[in-house]
């Protein structure tokens, strides 16, 4: 079983980095379609502090001409989590162990008629074993085809894995992606999931890589329809006010920097999520 957990850890492990050269990839080509310049990510590898072991390497492009920040942070690390945490963790109360692999992505746009997007997924093991994950999209300009689209595309792929998961998922994601002191959605909504062990690790695994491949189809064909679009100072401030929503989730809901500040993660890498600039 554990030789078996060992292979697994290394086939998500290589998705994980085989994906966000993907990512990369796509971003910088759509950078030189708006540009005419070859804006390329500035890589930085980091190792977890504390106890920790592993690292990971975030990429950066900042002030392009399409993306105005957009990171994306691979890692993986191993070690214990704290005695608080632990309660929180499935699996780790008893055995404090963990390992975790994941990819994240989020952009920021300069051009405020196109949307930010946020994306992540991993794999994690205690005692038990799951993925997680999702997508979501925040426009500050609200445009219904282009929400609908997001939605198809992303009920599509959940469909050809169970008929259940996109209204699961979304329900997770409206839930999730939800400020309680605003009383406003993040945004257009998208998908989330934690936990997700079917006792099928391939069924499972074979869903996460789809939510990645999916996340990228849409986002490269949304932000290649809008980046071309004039915009005014006026459309800014409605961004950099949204934006201010954004910093707001992030800094007091979001799993995903709680953990990475539970398991001495690079502070770069986990705050790369928040926008250049915003307004309140």
């Amino acid at each position: 079983m554990n030789s078996n957990l060992e292979e697994k850890k290394i086939i998500a492990r290589n998705w994980f980095e085989s994906l966000r050269n993907s990512i990369c990839g796509e971003f910088e080509r759509i950078e030189y379609l708006k540009s005419k310049k070859k804006i390329v990510f500035k890589k930085n590898k980091w190792n977890a502090g504390g106890s920790s072991k592993g690292g990971g390497t975030f990429a950066l492009i900042e002030n392009g001409s399409v993306f105005e920040k957009v990171g994306v942070n691979i890692s993986t690390v191993s070690g214990k989590f704290n005695k608080e945490f632990r309660k929180k963790i499935p699996g780790a109360v008893n055995n404090p162990n963990f390992w975790a692999s994941g990819i994240s992505v989020v952009a920021h746009m300069k051009n405020p008629k196109v949307p930010a997007f946020h994306f992540n997924t991993r794999f994690i093991v205690t005692s038990k074993s799951w993925f997680g994950g999702g997508m979501d999209m925040t426009p500050c300009i609200k445009d219904l085809n282009q929400k609908k689209y997001f939605h198809q595309e992303i009920k599509k792929m959940c469909n050809l894995h169970n008929k259940n998961y996109y209204s699961l998922h979304k329900k997770n994601c409206d839930q999730y992606f939800y400020l309680p002191h605003r009383q406003e959605p993040r945004g257009d909504g998208g998908i989330f999931y934690d936990y997700l062990n079917s006792n099928s690790w391939n069924k499972d695994f074979n869903y996460t890589r789809d939510v990645g491949m999916t996340f990228l189809k849409a986002s490269s064909k949304i932000i290649q329809k809008k980046m071309f679009l004039r915009w005014n100072e006026r459309d800014k401030e409605k961004q950099l006010i949204k934006r201010g929503r954004y910093v707001e989730f992030n800094l007091l809901y979001d799993r995903g920097t709680k953990f990475g500040l539970n398991t001495n993660g690079n502070i770069e890498a986990i705050f790369m999520s928040l926008p250049p600039l915003a307004k309140w």
